[in-house]
């Protein structure tokens, strides 16, 4: 979501020289042929058709052992939920890391009335492509409910599921950097050029450490360094920098997946176009099972940076003016390929700025937001600045290097604490919120640049102030492409992204969490009541921005489990398109998320299958 502490850090840095450095139409489902239903069911454990453990043995020996019968660490805490052992995996909790070395846990703990986090009976711990056939083959040949894992992030709950058997790819992080990659089957129609192949398993803080601090290149790819690299693609993925390098699913070159058939299927331009084009933000889980990834890499800049601080009006007036003012200077001086990130818009009146820059030194940055600055210092009856607003950069090559960051930023990141954790197993402090948290609501838009128009700005600044009357609102400004360089909006074009994003300025984001929480654990319940107190608030925050966009589009991965119109507000006019994909990769439905291409055709849990097809 937010690098908070990242941008306030980078802000503090002392601002470095030069010379310093080192280094279109509305889409709906597709209809059901018409005629008699039938009902298909998947198998549970107990069912008569439950795979036997002579079978399950046979599929431990096709995985080379690699078979795990999944036990939860909070079965622990449900037998003794005041021991210190219970204590201690909650501590744990809070750890990425340790979230995401369980097979039986995920990064998000459950959400309000939606899900909750609950293990699989097996897992097959990937470490091969060879793996992931074999465990597709067994879920088809048994009717199992399947469910695939890498980082785990998902808000939606898609990488969990209960009487399921998980394909667990977090072993398969393997790095590898091209200096002159071409796809199969594409030599003569495709230039060779600068790229990473990476494992499904890997995530974005080791690649970028591979890519950028050692390589000295830039990979397009997510922002929370945990968060899984196949899962991020599949959703299209933004980074703290999109508005510079577009979507990260625009930078694939070339998959490894397994379809549901059991085939080894190689998706790229030139071989399984349409599979390579679904892959490309049609959401994970969906189309196959991703092993490995071929990621274009790019020219670093010279610098990145960050703008952080905090601005409080004295009055409703005050905060209404200040509201303008910022939707103003954005649309005149941040609206550009150099800034990303956040401004979020809190119920007391008060802005904080967690920005980021690329190819810019300090001098400019400064520069930018002198008369902002010079126009909130000049109104003091009006304004107060609660946190000083800070600017400053650091060698774009350091951004993501372990050893640097903490030696000499150590604010900024939380180290992985384990015993024997390897050094580079770090993560923005403001990313330690989201670890196990139990969510309570979670809304966004696209906000169409339109708004930015001087004669819509009013417009939209009233309907800021109106909506954080009742909760915080966040524009992530990197997660619409308007503004963006034409090539990049137009690879993005080639994806299965909804359309809108094109020419959205920002994703707005209205969202509230709480500590990890499970309904069966006595103490660690979520307090239901606050949460759909919040959740409300959450929904009518939502509803004022609203007022401003017709048939908003939603980001896939950061959006409300109970979207109604998820087809069109996911995938807009591309959906039909992704319909026809699943259809002929996946007839049978083998592969199932919440809110997935085809996902309307089952119960809610993946479980039943009703249609006339």
């Amino acid at each position: 979501m937010d690098r908070r502490e990242f941008l306030k850090g980078a802000a503090t840095i002392p601002l470095l020289s030069t010379g310093d450095t080192q280094a279109g139409c509305s889409g709906q489902p597709t209809p059901a042929v018409e005629g008699p239903a039938q009902t298909i069911s998947r198998v549970r454990p107990g069912d008569l058709s439950w795979p036997s453990q002579a079978s399950w043995e046979k599929l431990r020996q096709d995985v080379g052992g690699r078979l795990i019968e999944v036990k939860s660490p909070l079965a622990e805490c449900r037998a003794a939920p005041q021991s210190a052992a219970c204590r201690e995996l909650f501590k744990e909790l809070k750890n990425p890391y340790y979230i995401g070395d369980q097979p039986a846990l995920t990064q998000t703990s459950g959400w309000l009335d939606a899900w909750t986090s609950a293990p699989s009976v097996y897992a097959v711990a990937a470490a091969e492509t060879a793996d992931i056939v074999a465990a597709v083959n067994f879920a088809r040949a048994h009717r199992l409910r399947l469910v695939v894992k890498g980082g785990g992030h998902s808000y939606q709950g898609t990488s969990n599921a209960a009487d399921s058997l998980l394909i667990w790819t977090r072993a398969m992080h393997e790095i590898v950097s091209h200096d002159a990659f071409v796809p199969q089957d594409c030599a003569g129609k495709v230039a060779p050029q600068p790229a990473v192949t990476v494992g499904a398993g890997a995530i974005w803080m080791h690649v970028y450490d591979a890519v950028t601090t050692r390589g000295g290149r830039y990979v397009q790819g997510g922002g929370c360094g945990t968060v899984g690299v196949a899962g991020l693609i599949q959703s299209g993925g933004f980074s703290s920098f999109s508005k510079k390098y577009g979507l990260a699913a625009a930078g694939l070159l070339e998959a490894e997946v397994v379809t549901a058939d059991g085939a080894v299927q190689v998706a790229n331009a030139c071989t399984n176009p349409e599979l390579f084009w679904a892959l490309k933000g049609g959401g994970g889980g969906s189309f196959g099972v991703v092993a490995k990834l071929t990621l274009r890499t790019r020219e670093l800049p010279e610098y990145f940076g960050g703008v952080s601080g905090t601005i409080k009006a004295r009055s409703d007036a005050a905060f209404r003016k200040l509201i303008a003012r910022i939707v103003g200077f954005y649309s005149d001086r941040l609206f550009n390929p150099h800034w990303g990130e956040q401004i979020q818009f809190l119920p007391g009146n008060t802005v904080q700025l967690h920005m980021v820059c690329q190819g810019l030194d300090g001098k400019e940055a400064k520069d930018v937001w002198r008369p902002f600055l010079d126009w909130v210092a000049g109104a003091p009856q009006d304004f107060i600045l609660k946190e000083p607003v800070n600017i400053g950069v650091l060698p774009a090559r350091h951004l993501w290097d372990a050893k640097f960051l903490q030696q000499y930023l150590p604010q900024l990141i939380v180290r992985d604490d384990r015993p024997n954790a390897p050094a580079g197993n770090v993560l923005w402090a403001g990313n330690r919120e989201e670890a196990g948290q139990f969510l309570h609501g979670y809304r966004s838009a696209w906000l169409p640049t339109t708004l930015l128009e001087k004669d819509r700005q009013a417009a939209l600044a009233d309907a800021l102030f109106a909506s954080s009357r009742h909760w915080e609102v966040s524009l992530h400004f990197n997660k619409g492409l308007g503004g963006a360089p034409a090539d990049e909006r137009a690879a993005a074009k080639d994806t299965a992204m909804n359309p809108v994003v094109l020419d959205a300025f920002a994703l707005a984001i209205i969202a509230g969490n709480s500590r990890p929480a499970f309904p069966d654990i006595p103490g660690h319940e979520p307090d239901v009541a606050t949460a759909r107190r919040h959740a409300a608030a959450i929904n009518k925050a939502m509803d004022e921005l609203l007022k401003l966009v017709n048939q908003p589009g939603s980001y896939v991965s950061e959006s409300d489990f109970f979207e109604r119109a998820w087809q069109q507000s996911f995938w807009g006019s591309n959906y039909p398109r992704l319909a026809a994909v699943k259809k002929k990769y996946d007839p049978s439905g083998l592969f199932f998320v919440h809110h997935g291409v085809g996902s309307d055709e089952w119960s809610a849990d993946g479980f039943k299958r009703l249609t006339g097809r």
